[in-house]
């Protein structure tokens, strides 16, 4: 049977992936119906047209627009993949089926992790330098939904405490 603390804990858990699979549905269907606003925003990172342009930097941008595209599309496969991953453990969650959930979920959360932490913060933020532009800098963002997935990955690892250990803790 399962203690208060360890179905708070499942809640959380739950409640957690269910959040962060309702942000990347969100987000991957606005640039699915919306192609074009994130388009330009991917196009101009990429571009490097809005940094301040340091000739030793320069040649890592990505001016073709077809490689700015496929990036793109590349970027919206992901989010769909992963929401559709954080729903399934959503799912999962709510059938009390732990193990699938956690597993489902943590999978989930970890391509959210790579693609706004891996992606966004370190390719975009620091090899194309996102982080000199006024106008196209998504850092702030990104760190947000990092912080927030990375909250979820740990409540969804914590262990669970048996009925003896916690009967014993008291």
């Amino acid at each position: 049977m399962a203690t208060p603390t360890s179905r708070a804990l499942r809640l959380s858990a739950a409640l957690l992936t269910a959040t962060v699979a309702l942000y990347i549905s969100l987000v991957a269907l606005g640039n699915i119906t919306d192609f074009g606003t994130n388009q330009q925003f991917v196009q101009h990172v990429l571009a490097m047209d809005t940094t301040f342009k340091d000739d030793d930097l320069m040649w890592r941008a990505i001016t073709s627009r077809g490689l700015q595209d496929a990036a793109y599309v590349g970027i919206i496969v992901w989010e769909t993949v992963a929401a559709l991953v954080l729903i399934a453990g959503t799912w999962f969650w709510a059938r009390r089926e732990q193990d699938r959930a956690r597993q489902l979920s943590t999978y989930g959360l970890l391509m959210i992790m790579l693609l706004f932490g891996a992606g966004f913060i370190a390719i975009g933020g620091e090899w194309f330098s996102m982080w000199q532009s006024k106008t196209w800098n998504g850092l702030d963002a990104a760190t947000r939904v990092l912080v927030l997935a990375g909250i979820g990955l740990i409540v969804v690892q914590l262990p669970e405490k048996s009925e003896k250990s916690e009967k014993s803790a008291n």
